[in-house]
């Protein structure tokens, strides 16, 4: 006999948005039973292994910073990089509606929980050929996303209400429950014993994540105008986003869009101690490194240069024949620049050690560059140009990279740089000298460095391959995250959140975000849930 767990709310899932939801909940008294498939080491979902930034318009650092920010102008930016039109209607209400309430809702909520941030705020996804974000938004969390989630879960242990929430681990839900067409709870496997459960409440919330876990489904929802998907794909989310509750959504009606946009990143390279098939981790890349096909020519026009546009690097390396790429750099500029996406491999940030930080910042992620060098399989080194591209052709086990063509690309390069900024001539280059006008990049980014300096070697190439991270699609909900039907009206009892719901309204960022979305998106979509099951 299944086990019943009985409460006001189910929530399915423990990510970020479904703890969001859970607070929320409580904040009014409601019994919550929180149903997760992870281990209690990983509740909290990908936002517990992220780097923790979150966008933010017209926040506290932007101002004592000096910069001017305000809802239009943020709106202004979405609309044009995501694409959107008048007819993406619950997209662009829910991204009217983030911008409008990421202050408040967001920002200030975390605060007021005891997260941090720091005082310099980043700027990524400045535009290419579309205008991006045209002020620094998005806000590093002291702690990154690991201590983003301990802050939530330490206000949940320590919540008036909190012998109102049951959190079930290894919890995997294959259905929901329907009573007089209304959704009522689910049922599903515990994965620990594998007996089967039942979960009863009012209303349901899901809150499963998106569809990025799972390879296969990835590659049958690839873009279209990317042609076929890479033979080799990184996997930078969790095995269990797998989007099967999609699929359950979908058979009690639920409408689910637009899960060919997709947040995917294109320097991925394989972790070494991967926790699961086919783990990937995302590096930032370097700016003053070259980007270079699977030949080892160059890219462009224009050349790959990353904060500016993620999605064209992606489409890029999508449209080669071998859809993998290098990039090519030397020992000083690695140091410098060098950087990982995630909380794992920012311990500075993520044990909030200022000395740590202050000392990466000024001397370089020494120790972090040698770890990578000494360990992932998609580093190598030399002491020359000829010998890189040996041991780059080795590493792929065929002779791809043309020796002739990279060393081209390099001395023509370099060129540039020896001649002065004066005869710059270049687009890496000119954005590289526009990034560093911002001070916070001016201290991550060298100041024109040589590819094959001598005083700088060894060289380094990286085989980077492109690694799944979000899904910007989903199940679409209205403004109070209420899953809507094939007719636009609300499924009674059912709710979405988070990467379930596309962040909002099944996609509300469109075919790019402005990055730091995805954390905020989680917050708002599971606190609107819970204000209105509250509501009723």
């Amino acid at each position: 006999m299944a086990r019943v767990h009985e409460a006001d709310v189910v929530v399915i899932g423990g990510g970020l948005a479904g703890l969001a939801a859970a607070i929320e909940l409580l904040d009014h008294g409601k019994r919550v039973v929180l149903l997760d498939r992870s281990t209690p080491d990983r509740l909290g979902g990908l936002a517990r292994e992220s780097f923790g930034g979150v966008y933010c318009c017209d926040s506290p650092e932007q101002r004592k910073s000096g910069i001017r920010d305000n809802p239009e102008l943020a709106l202004r930016d979405w609309k044009a990089f995501g694409e959107l039109t008048d007819a993406d209607t619950w997209p662009l209400r829910w991204a009217e509606t983030f911008i409008g309430r990421s202050r408040v809702d967001v920002h200030d909520w975390l605060t007021a929980r005891k997260v941090k941030f720091l005082p310099v705020v980043n700027w990524v996804e400045r535009g290419l050929f579309t205008p991006g974000n045209s002020v620094p938004r998005f806000h590093i969390v002291w702690g990154t996303g690991h201590g983003l989630i301990l802050a939530l879960l330490a206000h949940l242990e320590a919540h008036p209400h909190a012998a109102k929430l049951q959190i079930f681990q290894k919890h995997r839900v294959v259905e929901l429950t329907s009573q007089a067409g209304q959704i009522v709870g689910c049922s599903g496997i515990d994965e620990a014993t594998g007996e089967a459960f039942t979960a009863m409440g009012g209303a349901v919330v899901v809150a499963a994540g998106g569809i990025a876990g799972d390879l296969d489904r990835v590659r049958r929802h690839w873009y279209p105008a990317w042609g076929s998907p890479p033979e080799v794909l990184l996997n930078g989310s969790h095995p269990e986003a797998d989007g099967k509750m999609h699929d359950v959504v979908e058979q009690h009606g639920g409408q689910v869009t637009h899960l060919e946009k997709m947040w995917n990143y294109a320097a991925g390279v394989h972790h070494w101690k991967g926790r699961h098939e086919h783990h990937g981790l995302s590096l930032v890349p370097p700016k003053s490194a070259l980007w270079v096909d699977a030949h080892g020519k160059r890219f462009g026009d224009p050349p790959l240069v990353t904060a500016f546009d993620t999605r064209y690097l992606v489409e890029t390396i999508a449209k080669q024949p071998k859809k993998y790429s290098w990039q090519i750099m030397n020992l000083k500029i690695a140091h410098k620049e060098l950087a990982v996406s995630g909380s794992e491999f920012n311990q500075a940030i993520r044990d909030k050690s200022y000395a740590r930080f202050f000392a990466n910042m000024i001397f370089g992620s020494k120790a972090l560059v040698q770890d990578f060098i000494d360990h992932c399989p998609d580093f190598v080194t030399a002491a020359s140009v000829p010998e890189l591209v040996d041991k780059m052709n080795a590493l792929t086990g065929d002779k791809s990279v043309d020796g002739e063509v990279l060393g081209q690309e390099i001395r023509s390069y370099d060129g540039q740089i020896a001649r002065g900024p004066t005869y710059h001539n270049d687009d890496q280059l000119r954005r590289i000298a526009q990034a560093r006008q911002y001070r916070g990049d001016r201290f991550r980014t060298c100041k024109f460095a040589a590819i094959d300096d001598p005083g700088a070697r060894p060289l380094i190439a990286v085989r980077e391959f492109i690694l799944t991270r979000k899904s910007l699609g989903g199940i679409q909900t209205d403004l109070n995250s209420r899953v809507l039907d094939a007719a636009g009206q609300p499924i009674p009892g059912l709710y979405a959140v988070g990467e379930a719901a596309g962040f909002g309204g099944g996609g509300m960022h469109g075919l790019r975000a402005l990055e730091g979305t995805f954390l905020g998106g989680c917050i708002l979509t599971g606190r609107l849930a819970g204000q209105a099951i509250v509501k009723g």
